[in-house]
């Protein structure tokens, strides 16, 4: 059975919808612990250690927001397609 346009737009509506939903709350969460680990840093030591999970998860956050609007650098839609492409044109696949 092949699967419509509409059909497929819902699909990948539906995957940008669920990546954009898990991205706010893991942006929620992390509004909530980061200023957490902060005040645990201020108030046991005066190593600025908070920093490094401040830093990471931060980046991961970003990546996750890039994700969620379709944005990605190096794995791309357009690369993934350019690469089935590839894969269905080769005889020995």
């Amino acid at each position: 059975m092949k699967t419509t346009s509409k059909e497929t737009s819902y699909k990948r509506a539906k995957e940008r919808v669920d990546a954009l939903k898990g991205f706010f709350i893991s942006a929620s969460v992390y509004m909530i612990i980061i200023p957490l680990l902060w005040y645990i840093n201020y108030q046991t030591t005066g190593f600025p250690w908070a920093i490094f999970p401040t830093l990471g998860w931060g980046f991961g956050l970003i990546m996750k927001y890039m994700a969620s609007k379709g944005i990605d650098p190096l794995w791309g839609r357009q690369w993934e397609e350019r690469k089935i492409n590839e894969l269905m044109r080769d005889s020995n696949f």
